[in-house]
C-alpha cells in the first residue's frame, strides 16, 4: 500500500485540525464557560495539551484507521484509492468546536476502477467495523485505568469510536450507510444495528469524559 505525498499530508493535516477540534470542543463543554479569549489563554499549557494528545489518540486514530480501513480494502478490491482532505469541513469542524458542538467530516477516500455493488459496500463497511474493533480495544483500558489520563482515554476511545461507527451507518448522503444499504437492505440492516447498538451502548454505559 502506497501514499503520494499529497494523501500523507491530507492526512497529517486532517488528523492534526481532528485533534485540534475535539481539544476546543472538551474545553469548551467542560463547564468552565470559556470564551474564545479564554481558550487562547489556555494554549500551550498543560492542560491544553494533555486534552490535546488525548484528542490525538483517541478521535484521530480512529478516523486515521476508518479512512485506511476504506483504502485497505478498497486497494484489496483492484481500486485506484486515495485519501482527501476537505479543508472546508475541517474549518468548520474547528467552528463549531468553539461553540461546543462537535461535527467532524474531514475527507474521504476516494476509490476508482470496476467494482460489484457487494465490493463496494464492503469497502463502505470496513470503516465503521474498524471503529467497533477500536471500541473494544478501548473498552479494557476504560474498566482498569486507576484514574487520570489513561481513564480518559479510554472512555473517550471507547466513546468517540463507538458513536463514528453508528453515525457512519446512517443510510444518507456520502455517508458509508448509503452504500451498503444500496447492496443489501438485510446485510445493512444487521451492520445498522452492530454500529448503532454499539455507539447508543457507549453513551449510555461509558460517556464522554467530562
Amino acid at each position: 500500500m502506497r501514499f503520494s505525498a499529497r494523501e500523507t499530508r491530507d492526512l497529517l493535516i486532517a488528523w492534526l485540525a481532528l485533534g485540534m477540534a475535539f481539544t476546543l470542543f472538551l474545553l469548551v463543554t467542560s463547564g468552565a464557560g470559556l470564551s474564545p479569549v479564554g481558550l487562547l489563554a489556555l494554549v500551550g499549557t498543560s492542560l491544553f495539551v494533555e486534552l490535546l494528545v488525548l484528542s490525538l489518540l483517541t478521535a484521530g486514530v480512529g478516523f486515521l484507521l476508518h479512512e485506511l480501513a476504506h483504502k485497505v480494502v478498497a486497494i484489496r478490491f483492484g481500486q485506484a484509492a486515495e485519501f482527501r482532505a476537505d479543508y472546508t469541513m475541517l474549518g468548520l469542524a474547528l467552528a463549531a468546536a468553539l461553540v461546543g458542538f462537535l461535527f467532524a467530516a474531514p475527507g474521504a477516500v476516494y476509490h476508482s476502477g470496476r467494482i460489484t455493488p457487494r465490493e463496494s459496500a464492503g469497502i463502505a463497511l470496513a470503516g465503521p467495523l474498524t471503529n467497533v474493533v477500536l471500541a473494544g480495544l478501548f473498552l479494557p483500558v476504560f474498566l482498569f485505568a486507576d484514574g487520570g489520563f489513561l481513564l480518559q482515554a479510554g472512555q473517550l476511545g471507547v466513546t468517540l469510536n463507538a458513536v463514528l461507527a453508528g453515525f457512519n451507518m446512517i443510510p444518507f448522503g456520502p455517508l458509508d450507510g448509503r452504500k451498503v444499504l444500496r447492496w443489501n437492505a438485510v446485510g445493512f440492516g444487521a451492520s445498522f444495528l452492530l454500529c448503532a447498538g454499539v455507539g447508543a451502548a457507549s453513551i449510555l454505559y461509558v460517556g464522554f469524559p467530562v
